[in-house]
């Protein structure tokens, strides 16, 4: 008889992931070209890896006490997906689906293992390419173009800014986009986020470090700007835009991340969950 109930459990997880994955194929292919083509979301593939291996190191410690309120939520889920798919909102259906998931948990495995496992649920948003994101890479770049060159001219260097443009003593720049550093403060935000996770410490420690990523990310990208017009302005344009530029990205991400795990350290968040590992 138990073996008749487990055969039954599967052929249901079966049929589940059939269907959930006939009715989310237009969401998951806007999602794969997203992270294809989309700079600010790369990373985006990683996040569904990273989040299924916390659910497969947290399932088998779940006590399975199906609810059946966990229908409500997976209706409801399934109408706000539904309704923003036929209107091609698709990363509104991204953060319909992820509903979805839970609905299905809290069906399947009840309350406590949604619980549980809201981490790993709430950690796939990273995944989701919100489109609010790319419209502000202009304005904050602008804004560390201001603040980098205001502290250039502060310590001596020869420069003139109008508006995105800078003028050195031997070229003329524009402070594009992609000086934003808001693809580094997406990557690092998610990077953040799993690592708060995994650390013991309280509530309020892991939150302090999970919301000064963005702080310590403008400000590791203000200082990458800064020193590029300084190389620019020692060494050549080709130097610190062709060299400097390109590897300048690395150093910052590694020493943001130091920073955030030295004030990890100072917040009492130092060891790892050994029921992560």
């Amino acid at each position: 008889m138990p073996s008749l109930f487990r055969r039954t459990d599967t052929l249901l997880y079966l049929l589940i992931v059939v269907l959930s994955a006939l009715v989310l194929l237009p969401t998951l292919r806007w999602l794969a070209n997203e992270w294809w083509s989309n700079d600010y979301y790369s990373h985006g593939v990683l996040v569904p890896l990273v989040s299924a291996y916390f659910a497969w190191r947290l399932l088998p410690r779940l006590e399975r006490r199906p609810s059946n309120l966990g229908v409500l939520l997976l209706a409801a889920a399934l109408v706000l997906y539904l309704i923003a798919l036929f209107q091609r909102a698709y990363f509104v259906a991204a953060l319909g689906m992820i509903a979805l998931f839970a609905g299905i948990i809290w069906y399947l495995w009840g309350g406590l293992a949604l619980k549980r496992l809201a981490f790993p649920l709430a950690f796939l948003i990273f995944m989701v390419p919100l489109p609010f994101i790319e419209g502000s890479s202009l304005p904050l770049s602008l804004i560390t173009g201001q603040i980098s060159t205001t502290l250039m001219q502060a310590v001596g260097m020869d420069l003139t800014v109008s508006g995105a443009s800078v003028t050195l003593p031997n070229a003329n720049l524009v402070v594009g986009a992609q000086c934003s550093g808001l693809r580094s403060i997406v990557a690092l935000f998610t990077l953040v986020a799993v690592f708060a996770y995994i650390v013991h410490g309280p509530w309020y420690s892991k939150s302090i470090l999970f919301l000064m990523a963005i702080p310590i990310a403008i400000l590791g990208n203000i200082f990458r700007v800064s020193t590029l017009l300084w190389v620019a302005d020692r060494w050549g344009v080709q130097a610190g835009f062709t060299y400097y530029h390109d590897y300048s990205g690395i150093l910052f991400f590694l020493f943001a991340f130091l920073c955030l795990m030295l004030l990890a350290r100072l917040l009492g968040c130092r060891q790892i969950r050994a029921d992560l590992l």
